[in-house]
């Protein structure tokens, strides 16, 4: 029988378990403090942190019954040790800690963004390799060329400064709408006309290609539906919030799918792998997925819960992690708030 992981997670708002033996899922639990971040705007470090400490025994407790053990069944433990916020790390990380040690088994620090990759493994079976992924996120927007994703992760492109979750977070802010943005703009942008109004498409110019063939950019973006509504608001007209909801989600998406199926096509990657909170946008899975079609490159999506952080991820990267019998990660063990990405566990 295969060891059983289980997995923390803790990087921002959502305190997750998982439990998975080899690529099979046996429980996800996650307790989110979003709402507690709403009337801010946007997540609060320390409100996280508090949310994570409070959460953290009933959502241990939560997935042993789901998944029908308890502590004493688990073989190792996995835990995000970044990259996130400084002080929910260190929540999870301590946690884990306390569980390694009193159940003695070993401990493996993994990267949150390997974790989004690895969770596909959980629908549909072992990763192809080699293989390339679009995470997209919050706090992150990151195209990579994964060759194990237990031990060699490369990153091909970034955001160069707004990731896409927060450009959609700061556009529903000026548009008056709620918190999360993404679900927000979505839902707004289903009565609209994507090409109502043309956005700009950051890193897109045959200047910008030569320099950041693979990189984005989305503040430029923000800027332009600010500066849109503001002259529409000074010219005493309505703000038609539909139109300009989907004709940014729009820009958006264009640019993500475009360079994700161009890297593909540069290095020679025949899969393609979307990970990360904003790939539960529904345009955003329906034009890659038409691009990737014309481009010959198989595309594969995790369900919509396993999109947003959840310990399953990383209990699925640490199964990998564990599968390679690659060495544990020490009792230094710390969190990383700038884990680079082709750290995929941290050895101290």
């Amino acid at each position: 029988m295969e060891p059983l992981v289980l997995g923390i997670e803790t990087s921002c708002d959502e305190t997750g378990v998982g439990l998975v033996r080899g690529t099979t899922l046996l429980a996800d639990a996650v307790a989110s403090s979003v709402e507690e971040h709403a009337r801010f705007g946007g997540v609060v470090p320390e409100v996280a942190s508090r949310a994570h400490l409070e959460a953290m025994v009933p959502t241990l407790r939560r997935a042993c019954e789901d998944a029908g053990v308890t502590l004493a069944d688990v073989d190792a433990v996995a835990v995000t040790a970044g990259p996130g916020l400084a002080g929910a790390l260190l929540v999870g990380v301590g946690a884990a800690k306390a569980l390694a040690w009193a159940l003695d088994v070993p401990l493996y620090g993994v990267n949150h963004l390997d974790a989004h990759v690895a969770v596909c493994a959980l629908d549909g079976g072992p990763l192809p390799t080699p293989c390339g992924a679009l995470l997209v996120s919050g706090g992150h927007t990151s195209l990579l060329h994964v060759v194990d994703v237990a031990s060699d992760v490369r990153l091909l492109g970034e955001t160069v400064d707004d990731a896409a979750g927060e450009a959609f977070d700061k556009t529903a802010r000026l548009l008056g709408l709620p918190y999360p943005g993404g679900p927000a703009i979505s839902a707004a942008a289903a009565d609209g006309d994507p090409r109502a109004i043309a956005f700009p498409r950051g890193l897109t110019s045959a200047r910008d290609l030569e320099r950041h063939r693979f990189d984005f950019s989305f503040s430029g973006l923000k800027t332009a539906v600010a500066r849109w509504v503001r002259a529409c608001e000074a010219s005493g007209r309505p703000v038609p919030v539909a139109d300009v909801a989907a004709s940014f989600q729009e820009a958006v998406c264009d640019v993500l799918t475009r360079k994700a199926v161009d890297a593909c096509r540069a290095h020679g990657l025949e899969t393609l792998l979307l990970g990360g909170g904003v790939s539960a946008n529904g345009r955003l899975r329906e034009l890659l997925a038409e691009r990737c079609a014309e481009a010959g490159v198989a595309l594969r999506v995790p369900r919509l819960r396993l999109c947003t952080d959840n310990g399953a991820m990383v209990a699925a990267l640490g199964a990998q992690v564990v599968a390679r019998g690659l060495p544990p990660s020490g009792p230094g063990l710390g969190g990383d708030s700038s884990l680079p990405v082709e750290t995929v566990l941290v050895a101290a």
